[in-house]
């Protein structure tokens, strides 16, 4: 098939890669020239893991291009992507969905044969109705372009992966059509056995949204659990273990630490929790609520931590190496990160602060300047006086403990993300703290 993918941000260009690896002619379309001209030659400009490959592969082969021209791609395609952002509103609580409806408006009036728009961006319940409405008044083709609402479940640093093998489809679909045209896109991925849910518009928006918001629930219940753990002197990662092997709960996605962040989880949240509300289901409101409030509270719990593990000296004028400023391994994604919120509340408090990741360094220095870099490992213990780890890079995991040194005689190193076997790194003299576990 002919696909464009409007949006060529953290889900559009995954998305358009995967589908010319699907087989398919795809143009991306993003209003950033420059940008359009680095994807063009090949050059990606966000790190996903496999996604450079992908990239380049395919626009070397001339089955993936770009363009800032949504004209160009309404006369090549027969179906449309939108993966446009929908950041969270001015409200803080709901979708800013102005690029999906903007993107409507300069692709409508273009479409003057029958085809196809497949939403992918995550929106508030009701969001289809609205876009068809507007669409089919402004195409030419009118009531012979169908909407179809295809939410993604990307994982960030898995993207690729979750495009090409995801562990199901969903299609929110009004039409036969509708259903039709997306069967066909993905049918390399159905034949596979992969599931599809064709429902209507509003299951598949509220789908989404449902999915995203579990996450946040059991992320913040561990979080919660692990707080407990911390009072009574229990250890949180052996109830993970025992939580885990109930077939009705499950490990995957329970990991203590400082919180979930990206692009996703903490909006999603927010805004379900506002779907909730004005749905006047106020119970699930306040359950949702609750949830945000144990997210929110874990830079202070870390900072309380570190404070502990210091024992007595100061954080003020403390200098604190901070590993990691990706919200999480396998991303250069640093939006809403809980990392960069834990560097920033410790130079804040009087903290000397130095920021190390694997990849995430050039994005982290664009939105918070006034820390400081380092893009060596070991490096970015030079006279440190404690370490936190922040984000759950396997760098971290593998590193020799017996080769990395800091300021003090007996580093001290806390663990926010509770990712380390602490045994390894205590033969080697360093403290270990860790949220929710006992002992040093």
């Amino acid at each position: 098939m002919r696909v464009s993918m409007i949006g060529c941000g953290h889900l559009g260009i995954p998305h358009a890669a995967a589908m010319a690896e699907l087989g398919h002619e795809v143009i991306g379309v993003d209003v950033d020239q420059a940008k359009v001209n680095r994807l063009n030659a090949g050059e990606c400009p966000i790190y996903e893991t496999g996604l450079p490959e992908l990239l380049a592969a395919h626009t070397a082969s001339g089955r993936l291009r770009f363009t800032t021209s949504i004209r160009e791609a309404a006369d090549f395609a027969d179906l449309h992507f939108i993966g446009v952002g929908t950041p969270i509103d001015a409200d803080g609580r709901s979708y800013d969905t102005a690029q999906v409806f903007g993107a409507i408006r300069q692709l409508a009036p273009h479409l003057d044969r029958p085809c196809t728009i497949v939403g992918k961006s995550t929106v508030t319940v009701g969001t289809t109705r609205q876009v068809t409405t507007l669409a089919q008044r402004l195409a030419p083709a009118g009531t012979a372009v169908d909407i179809v609402w295809n939410p993604e479940f990307l994982r960030e640093s898995h993207a690729v992966q979750d495009t090409l093998r995801p562990d199901r489809l969903i299609a929110g679909v009004t039409t036969a059509e509708g259903e039709k045209a997306i069967r066909a896109v993905y049918a390399p991925i159905l034949d596979t056995g992969v599931p599809i849910f064709v429902t209507d518009p509003q299951t598949a928006e509220l789908a989404k949204g449902a999915a995203n918001t579990f996450l946040g629930l059991k992320i913040s219940y561990i979080n919660a659990v692990a707080d407990m753990c911390q009072a009574a002197g229990g250890d949180v990662s052996e109830i993970v273990e025992i939580l885990g092997v109930d077939p009705r709960i499950g490990s995957g996605g329970m990991r203590p630490g400082i919180g979930y962040g990206g692009g996703c989880l903490p909006k999603d949240v927010r805004a379900f929790t506002a779907s909730a509300r004005q749905l006047s289901a106020d119970r699930a409101a306040a359950l949702l609520r609750a949830a945000e409030e144990i997210n929110e509270s874990r830079t202070d719990t870390a900072l309380g931590l570190i404070t502990r593990a210091l024992d007595g000296r100061p954080l003020k004028n403390s200098r604190v190496t901070v590993w990691g400023a990706a919200f999480k391994p396998g991303t250069n994604d640093v939006r809403e990160s809980p990392a960069l919120a834990l560097a920033q509340a410790l130079r804040q408090a009087g903290a000397t602060v130095t920021v190390h990741d694997p990849q995430a360094v050039a994005t982290a220095m664009v939105r918070n300047p006034e820390l400081d870099y380092s893009k060596d490992l070991a490096d970015s213990l030079d006279g440190a006086d404690l370490v936190a780890l922040a984000t759950e890079w396997p760098e971290y995991r593998q590193a020799d403990p017996h080769t990395l040194g800091g300021g003090p005689a007996t580093p001290l190193l806390v663990d926010c993300r509770t990712t380390l076997d602490p045994e390894p790194w205590r033969t080697a003299g360093w403290t270990v703290h860790q949220l929710g576990r006992p002992g040093k």
